[in-house]
C-alpha cells in the first residue's frame, strides 16, 4: 500500500499539478487510512491485496470514526482524498472498482468568516511601525495581504520578480499552480518600495520576503507577527491572515459595491459559490443600509 500512495503523489504533483499544501493534505488523509486498515486487518502493512478488499461498507466505518473529531469540511476532504485515489487505482489497474464513489460528501458548515472592521484594517496598518528592515517588511506584508487577499503561503512564495511596482500588478500561484494576476494598492506600493530600499540590492529571482536569517519567510511566522501586531494595535479577537483576506473581499464588496465575479478572478476562487459567502453581510450593515434607503427610517 505504501508504494501505491508514493505513486498516486507522484500522478497528484506531475499529472494534476496539485500545490505542496494539497499533496500534504492527502497524504495525512491516506496515511490515517492506512493506519485504520492495519488495525482492521491486524497486520502492521497493509498491502494492495488488502485494498482490494475494501468496500463501502468498511470506508463508512472509517469516516464514522472520523466524524467524532473531524468537522465536515474536514471530513469532505478527507472523502474527496479517497475517492481520488481508488480513481488512480483503477485507471491502473490495480483495483477492480471504487468503493468510495457512493459516499456522500457532508454539506459544508454554514459560517461567516471572521474579519475586521475598515477601522480595525486601518488601525492595524498603522501601527506596524518602523525603520529597520524587518519593521518594514512587518508593513509591507501587511499592506499585501489585505491590499490583494492573498493567501498566507502565496505571499510567502512570492519572490521579487513577481512584483511589478510600476504596474502595481502581483504575480500570484494559488491553488492548483495556478497564476493569477492581482492589482496591487498605493499604500502596499509605497510599503513595499520603503521595504525593498531598505534591503539594498536584491536579484528578482530571491523571496520577496526574508526572515531574521535571510531565508525565505514561513506563512507560520507571518501569523506569529500578525499577533503581536494585533496586540500593539489594540485590537481584540482572533484574526489571522486568512482574515485579512476576508476582510479585503468584505469591504471591497459591501463597503465598495464590488463586483462579485471581479472579487473572485482577485481570489483566485475556482467557484462563484466560495465567493458568495461574502454576500452575507452583517446585521449591523443591513441596518444601516436601511435606515440610510428606507423613506421611513431616514432622519429628517
Amino acid at each position: 500500500m505504501d508504494n501505491c500512495i508514493k505513486e498516486f503523489e507522484r500522478y497528484l504533483q506531475i499529472e494534476r499539478n496539485l500545490s505542496d499544501h494539497t499533496l500534504a493534505a492527502y497524504r495525512r488523509d491516506l496515511e490515517g487510512f492506512r493506519l485504520f486498515l492495519a488495525e482492521h486487518f491486524a497486520v502492521d502493512a497493509p498491502t494492495l491485496e488488502h485494498l482490494r478488499q475494501v468496500d463501502a461498507r468498511l470506508l463508512r466505518a472509517f469516516l464514522a470514526r472520523l466524524g467524532k473529531s473531524c468537522r465536515r469540511t474536514t471530513l469532505g476532504r478527507k472523502i474527496a482524498a479517497l475517492r481520488t485515489f481508488f480513481r488512480y487505482l483503477v485507471r491502473a489497474e490495480l483495483v477492480a472498482a471504487n468503493p468510495a464513489e457512493t459516499l456522500v460528501t457532508p454539506r459544508r458548515d454554514q459560517y461567516l468568516p471572521h474579519t475586521l472592521s475598515v477601522d480595525e484594517a486601518c488601525t492595524l496598518m498603522e501601527a506596524a511601525r518602523g525603520e529597520d528592515v524587518l519593521q518594514l517588511r512587518d508593513r509591507a506584508i501587511l499592506e499585501t495581504l489585505y491590499s490583494c487577499g492573498l493567501r498566507v503561503a502565496e505571499l510567502t512564495s512570492l519572490n521579487v520578480e513577481g512584483v511589478d511596482l510600476d504596474e502595481r500588478l502581483v504575480r500570484v500561484l494559488g491553488k492548483g499552480r495556478k497564476e493569477r494576476l492581482v492589482p496591487l494598492g498605493r499604500k502596499a506600493c509605497e510599503a513595499l518600495e520603503r521595504y525593498l530600499r531598505q534591503r539594498g540590492t536584491v536579484q528578482p529571482s530571491e523571496p520577496l520576503f526574508l526572515n531574521h536569517r535571510g531565508g525565505r519567510l514561513t506563512p507560520r511566522s507571518v501569523e506569529r507577527n500578525l499577533k503581536k501586531h494585533l496586540l500593539q494595535a489594540g485590537i481584540s479577537g482572533d484574526a489571522t491572515p486568512h482574515s485579512l483576506r476576508h476582510s479585503f473581499a468584505t469591504h471591497l464588496l459591501v463597503e465598495g459595491g464590488a463586483d462579485l465575479r471581479a472579487i473572485q478572478e482577485m481570489l483566485g476562487h475556482a467557484s462563484l459559490s466560495t465567493t458568495q459567502k461574502y454576500t452575507k453581510v452583517s446585521i449591523d450593515h443591513l441596518v444601516r443600509v436601511y435606515d440610510q434607503a428606507h423613506p421611513r427610517s431616514r432622519k429628517k
